[in-house]
């Protein structure tokens, strides 16, 4: 896939394109929809499909207090996209020079000058421009002039007609619902990064643990013990994860992922790991004393091999 990160390097023989725009966290399965599309127009009409996408949800500038998590880091959403099979993908910074081009300037500058472009996708709530101006009959009446067509894209819609989104996924995931996630995202949400030192605890009671550094990207569900895949060095291991504060011990940061890989004992410290969750087990609680607390981990790992088929 190519890929740029800024207008600039956008080549200038690029295209002609088909492209779909939007913020893509996630690349759920509403997402996927439309690029399947998208890649079917391209191909029938020789065209190159193309992605235009921000670094950030476009609320860190408008309004920065009502940002949502990510669910995807901006090098996840690259990943995932390249798999998608889109051809190119084009990720905007989102500024205040973006924010503020007229809707004409936009059409001009991305995605007729830069892209070429010779269809455009979006969702029938697309807003564009400064202020928001511009609307999916703006974006027609601009392509029209410029030999650009456009194309107002259903969403997708699930179990009981909610529109597949990322803001259903967060729900989920704030839940503890990883299964549910997963089916939206078409995937098993995952969270991904370096294995750091923690408090060796978990070696103490027989049960080492991975502990993923705090700046890992992607989304962390609630606090919990799951079912889950572990990626590490292109092999997959079966593990049970703890997420969250350990509450039978003190002094424990919030937030922790740690995985404790079933039927291996590999030093991991320094390395990327990938966390991909399943199945929820069960919630944090704090047990009266280390040997209850051996005993439920103990039945953790069994209900793990029984999520994850190798009972």
């Amino acid at each position: 896939m190519q890929f740029w990160d800024a207008l600039a390097d956008v080549p200038a023989d690029v295209g002609p394109t088909a492209v779909t725009i939007g913020k893509f966290d996630g690349v759920h399965v509403g997402h996927r929809a439309v690029i399947d599309l998208l890649e079917e127009v391209a191909a029938e009409r020789g065209l190159t499909s193309a992605v235009v996408t921000f670094d950030r949800h476009p609320l860190a500038v408008l309004r920065p207090g009502s940002v949502p998590r990510s669910l995807v880091s901006n090098r996840q959403k690259r990943e995932l996209l390249e798999a998608a099979g889109v051809a190119a993908t084009l990720m905007l910074t989102f500024d205040d020079e973006l924010r503020n081009l007229a809707p004409a300037e936009f059409v001009d500058r991305i995605l007729v000058g830069a892209l070429h472009a010779r269809v455009v996708f979006v969702g029938d709530d697309f807003r564009f421009g400064v202020r928001g101006s511009g609307t999916v009959d703006t974006l027609r009446a601009l392509g029209a002039e410029r030999g650009l067509e456009v194309v107002s894209i259903d969403d997708v819609r699930l179990g009981g007609g909610r529109r597949a989104s990322s803001t259903w996924i967060r729900e989920l995931l704030e839940a503890g619902d990883v299964r549910r996630a997963g089916e939206l995202l078409g995937r098993e949400p995952a969270v991904r990064g370096v294995v750091v030192h923690g408090e060796q605890r978990g070696r103490e009671l027989g049960f080492p643990t991975a502990n993923l550094a705090p700046d890992s990207e992607g989304y962390v569900p609630a606090d919990g013990v799951y079912a889950a895949w572990v990626t590490v060095g292109g092999t997959t291991y079966p593990a049970a994860v703890s997420v969250g504060h350990n509450p039978t011990f003190e002094g424990v940061p919030e937030k922790q992922v740690e995985a404790h890989l079933l039927d291996v004992s590999i030093d991991l410290y320094g390395q990327e790991l990938t966390v991909m969750f399943v199945d929820w087990v069960r919630g944090n609680v704090a047990f009266e004393g280390i040997d209850a607390l051996i005993e439920h981990i103990r039945a953790d790992v069994v209900r793990t091999r029984e999520v994850l088929g190798l009972s």
